[in-house]
Parts: structure tokens; sequence; C-alpha cells
């Protein structure tokens, strides 16, 4: 009998652990605390405890990853609610499948201490962007309740560029800099900077950082448990900012800085603590706004842009 038990134990010993699934997501931008459910969900291990092994990806390009995940080269990409109407628009097979940050952080940023005072004050300027796409849809209605029309403008690609090419006077402003961020990385090279914000300039309130996978994926299973996982990550973050910053700036060197700090507390109020569930409401409202503008001739159907894997 004993020797029965102990042929028992040596094969549960030997038998190997149950696979992980893969899993691998493109983030929109290089690793900052935007980020910092996804950081902290794998720095804590709820990833590994959901049977997932998840990769991150930080893009070469800003605008790469909805492509990525559209070809099926990432099960995940990090993107923003403004950009997947244009990209159903443009027939891309991505669908919304999760909500990072659930309110605007975007905005037009300028040098506080330069001539542009109001959105007014930047007719016959230059203005850095680095995702195509986000101009029309929250910038162009900005300048324009502000008397400006885009063509008054000139819009330069900077990338991610975008508090460099401002701070060294390539630009006169800025579209897409997030308020929770480039505002501290312009006083981390001696600069102030002030936004001006899409809510206050006409355009509704929208989802800044979603996730989105490829429309035409047979399962969404593996996605529902990361975001399961992020959530749990987003309850830590809320409970506990200090300790979850101390975990997720060991993640990378280059975090621990005060920049990242400071950012971090700036932005951990605004992740969604409900990652999985759809705000269909919201949704319809931001596509009746973009056929007002005349960015889409119609708004699509809910169904053909998001999924709602929170749903009963």
């Amino acid at each position: 009998m004993k020797t029965f038990i102990a042929a028992l134990m040596l094969a549960a010993a030997i038998t190997p652990a149950a696979a992980e699934t893969k899993l691998s997501i493109m983030l929109d931008w290089f690793i900052n605390p935007d980020h910092g459910p996804i950081i902290v969900a794998q720095q804590r291990g709820y990833f590994k405890e959901a049977g997932l092994d998840v990769e991150i990806i930080a893009p070469a390009d800003p605008s790469d990853p909805p492509k990525m995940a559209a070809a099926g080269q990432v099960d995940l990409a990090v993107s923003y609610q403004p950009q997947l109407y244009l990209q159903h628009k443009e027939g891309l097979p991505v669908v919304r499948v999760g909500t990072l940050v659930n309110s605007p952080l975007y905005c037009v940023m300028v040098d506080a201490d330069g001539p542009i005072k109001s959105l007014a004050d930047l007719k016959g300027k230059r203005i850095g962007f680095s995702v195509p796409g986000i101009e029309e849809a929250l910038m162009h209605r900005m300048l324009r309740t502000n008397g400006v029309e885009p063509t008054q403008v000139e819009q330069i690609n900077v990338n991610f560029a975008l508090t460099s090419a401002l701070a060294a006077g390539k630009v006169d402003a800025t579209s897409g800099a997030f308020r929770n961020f480039e505002l501290h990385q312009m006083k981390a090279v001696g600069r102030t900077g002030k936004c001006f914000n899409p809510e206050d300039h006409g355009v509704p309130v929208y989802e800044e950082l979603i996730y989105e996978a490829s429309a035409t994926r047979e399962t969404y299973d593996d996605i529902k448990l990361f975001l399961d996982a992020t959530a749990r990550a987003t309850a830590d973050i809320r409970n506990d900012p200090e300790g979850t910053w101390e975990q997720f700036k060991t993640y990378a060197a280059e975090l621990d800085d005060t920049l990242n700090h400071s950012a971090w507390f700036d932005t951990y109020p605004k992740f969604a603590t409900d990652p999985v569930t759809l705000d269909k409401a919201g949704y319809e409202a931001f596509g009746a706004y973009l056929t007002e503008v005349g960015m889409l001739s119609s708004a699509p159907e809910l169904q053909s842009i998001a999924r709602d894997l929170g749903a009963k």
C-alpha cells in the first residue's frame, strides 16, 4: 500500500502543469502609468493565476497597435475610443473588448508662458500630433468652436516627441498630449504646460484608452480572463496607490523617476474599475457626435464596433 501511495505521489510530482494560454498585447505608447493595471497584474502574477502567459509590447509607431490586432499579429491593442469609429469606417476589422481609462486624458497642450492664451490664438500656427485621426475627431471641433478652421493651422507629425517638439519651439502646440503625463513631462524639462481639454470645447466625454481585438476572433474567453485580472490590479491600485507604485516602477528601470511618480497619482483614479462592461449609451452618443461633425455619414451599429464581454 505504501508503495502504491508513493507511486501516486511521484506521478503527481512529474505530471506537467496545465499549459498557460499565450496572449500578447501591444500598448498605445511606451510603457507609462497609463498602463498601470496591465503592469501590476503582470507583476503580481494575476495573469498566471488566470492561466495566461502575457507578452506586453510597446509599439515602434503609435499608429501600429490596431493594425497589428486586426492582422492577428497581437491578441490585444490599446487604442482610443474616438479612433475606433474611424477604424471601422476604413474597414479595419477590430472591436472594442474592454476599457482601460474611461474618461478623457487628451488635450491640446501649449507652453503656459508662450503667446498662445486661447485656442483662437492657434490660427496660422503649427500643431504637432502623433496619431492620425485624433485631430479630426477632437482637435478640429475644438478649433472650430474657437473660430479657427483646421485649414488655418499647420499639422506636423512628431510621433512620440510631443513634449520635446513643443519645448524646443518646433511646434506652437501639441494635439494628443495627455494631461496626466505630458504636463509633468513639461515640468521635468523646466517648462510649464497648459492644457485645453476637449470636453470644455464642444466634444462629448469619451473613453480615452480601450482594448481592441480582431473582430473575426472565434472566442474572447482568454481576453475576458485578461480583463478580469486587470480589474483585480485596478482594485489593488485604488486601495494602495503608493504600494502598487513601488511595484509598478520595478517593471523597467526607466519608470523609477519623479515624472512617472507624479503621473501615477494623477492617473490611477481614472482607471476603469469594471473594464469589461460596455457603456452602450456613451458609445452611441460619441458615434452620433462624429456623424454630427461630418466625420461619419452615419453612426455604426454598436455590435459592429464593440463587444460587451460582461453581458450575461
